[in-house]
């Protein structure tokens, strides 16, 4: 064995296929699309992943009703001056993280309203 032609023959990265250029590559003339259809002509773009061929697509046969605030709602934890009072000594400092700690905003929130004497949705 000679090592000096182990790798002949052997490319790291396969070599681009030249379409459109010519009888003599085996690619001319179509350029391995076929001839006419949906995907012959330059700039054609392959169809989304909604398409249904054709046919209307389930987003827009299934009927639409109402509508949701979901998109753009905030969520905020509810708490009670009574609560805060009864947790909290004279001079500390309350914020969001506090009373996380304390237990009184538990889980994720856009943020934290205090009410003055509505009662609390936790009781």
């Amino acid at each position: 064995m000679d090592l000096s032609t182990v790798h002949h023959g052997i490319t790291k990265r396969p070599r681009k296929k030249r379409v459109g250029r010519g009888p003599g590559s085996g690619h001319g003339k179509t350029a391995s699309r076929g001839s006419k259809g949906q995907y012959a002509s330059a700039g054609a773009k392959k169809p989304c992943f909604t398409f249904e061929g054709g046919q209307m697509p389930l987003f827009r046969r299934i009927p639409k009703r109402g509508f949701s605030h979901e998109t753009w709602d905030k969520k905020f934890h509810v708490v009670n001056v009574g609560d805060v009072d009864k947790a909290f000594n004279d001079g500390d400092t309350v914020n969001a993280a506090a009373l996380e700690r304390v237990g009184l905003a538990r889980g994720p929130a856009d943020g934290v309203r205090i009410l003055g004497t509505a009662t609390s949705p936790r009781n």
